[in-house]
Formats: C-alpha cells, structure tokens, sequence
C-alpha cells in the first residue's frame, strides 16, 4: 500500500467563481514544513495572524472543481462553512494522516467509520 499524500474533498456548500460557476469537488495534499513556515513571512500575516489559514490552504489545495489555481483570493471567496471544514480537513489529514474516524450512531449505537472527504462534504 502506497503511503497517501493527497486526499479527495466535496465542499459542504462550494466556491462559486466570478462567473457564477460552482466548484465543490477538489484535493488537498499534506503540508510540508515549508507550507506552515513560509507563510509567516507574508505582510498579510504578519498584519494580522488569522489570515494565515486562508495562505496556508491556498498553499495545499492542489484542485477545486475546474479552477486553473487556488490562490489566497479564492480561500478569501469561500462560504465561512467551507473554510471551517477545510480547517477540520487539513488538520485531520495532517495530524492523524487520514480523513476517516470512527463514530457511532446515536440511536442504534452501531459502529462505523466515516470518511470526511467525501460523505461530510456531500448533500
């Protein structure tokens, strides 16, 4: 089994692009020491330390939808419920090495894995 460094993503609502085009479906890769460490060296950082969430992952988003690039405007553009669960995705994958965790239902008490990359994202 091939150690994985990209992991798939469904938005919960999804980035609509300036032409009204929706993107929902995209990869995140792991960081790398260099995506956490460069971005402190951005003046929009260093102005203001919550903005580095929004250079971080316009660092490791490797495709949303159609999109040629993900740059830091298109982070900026997303609904606040999509940039909460990429947080919750990159840190999954990145601390835990998976976007999967194990849960139970509430009702019957079954046991299951849940894969945040794809059933969270989807409606």
């Amino acid at each position: 089994m091939a150690f994985q460094t990209e992991f798939p993503f469904v938005l919960p609502k999804g980035f609509v692009d300036r032409d009204g085009n929706l993107h929902r479906e995209g990869v995140m890769r792991l960081a790398t020491a260099k995506d956490e460490i460069a971005p402190l060296q951005d003046y929009r950082v260093q102005q203001n330390r919550a903005y580095l969430v929004i250079i971080l992952l316009s660092r490791v988003i490797i495709k949303l939808g159609s999109l040629n690039s993900i740059n830091p405007a298109v982070i900026e553009g997303m609904f606040s419920s999509d940039l909460a669960y990429l947080q919750e995705f990159y840190r999954r994958i990145n601390e835990e090495g998976s976007a999967k965790f194990k849960t139970a239902c509430p009702a019957c008490g079954h046991r299951y894995e849940l894969d945040l990359g794809v059933e969270l994202g989807e409606s």
